[in-house]
């Protein structure tokens, strides 16, 4: 369950444990290869690219503003790492709905469509760009209308946390919107977002990774695989090579 601010250190705790299994240096969407390509042209295909900073390439600057504020509030800064926003999480999710996963080039998207089981993943006709922009089109109206026309990110911190939990808890009834489901979405996105390989636009300055003491993508680490409750002396090595 998400807490209110008093407790922000104990959410960060969750949600790192909850991210666990998370592969740090996975994206959301998934990358197709015709079946006439050969293994090394596969490989070539599937290799990431770097996340060019600049503006936003999905959302608009109304958009992103709103998805600063949730995701710094299901990630908030501690003394010593940076939360969601400062991460570059709303960058990641940016360039991840300008692309595959935005438009769910890997999901089989035919109707019917129907409530399925927790196991059964998305049951929606909407694709993740979609439901982003709806979601946050009814979050925002939701706000303006219950704090006299203010916008989400303009309201207190903790009614904002208040209506995340409503999110969340499915008690919160967004106009055309499901919000729980689009919570779930958000947080899954939030959590790669935050531990990703930095290439991907998140994870800035490799913050994550040094909070978990995470090595990153270097090439053989085995001496200390079983070293238990001792913290990596190296520095995390990304996807592109660098070190930070």
């Amino acid at each position: 369950m998400l807490q209110p601010p008093a407790r922000f250190s104990a959410t960060r705790r969750y949600l790192l444990a909850s991210s666990a299994a998370l592969m740090a240096n996975s994206v959301v969407g998934g990358c197709s290869s015709s079946s006439k390509a050969s293994p090394a042209s596969d490989a070539a295909a599937a290799a990431p690219v770097q996340v060019v900073p600049g503006g936003w390439v999905f959302f608009t600057p109304d958009e992103a503003a709103l998805v600063e504020v949730l995701v710094d509030r299901l990630i908030p800064a501690d003394p010593t790492t940076p939360g969601g926003k400062d991460a570059g999480v709303a960058v990641f999710i940016d360039r991840q709905l300008a692309g595959p996963y935005g438009s769910a080039t890997a999901l089989y998207m035919r109707p019917p469509f129907a409530d399925g089981l927790p196991g059964q993943g998305p049951q929606s006709p909407l694709t993740p760009a979609a439901r982003y922009r709806q979601a946050l089109a009814a979050l925002d109206q939701h706000s303006r209308d219950a704090f006299a026309g203010k916008a989400f990110r303009e309201i207190p911190e903790n009614q904002q946390v208040a209506i995340i939990k409503r999110m969340e808890s499915g008690d919160l009834v967004l106009y055309g919107s499901n919000g729980r489901a689009f919570f779930e979405v958000l947080l899954q996105n939030t959590k790669e977002g935050f531990f990703a390989d930095p290439i991907y636009g998140g994870n800035r300055g490799m913050a994550a990774w040094k909070m978990i003491g995470f090595p990153g993508a270097r090439y053989d680490y085995r001496d200390w695989v079983g070293r238990h409750n001792e913290r990596y002396p190296k520095p995390p090595i990304g996807l592109s090579g660098s070190v930070i």
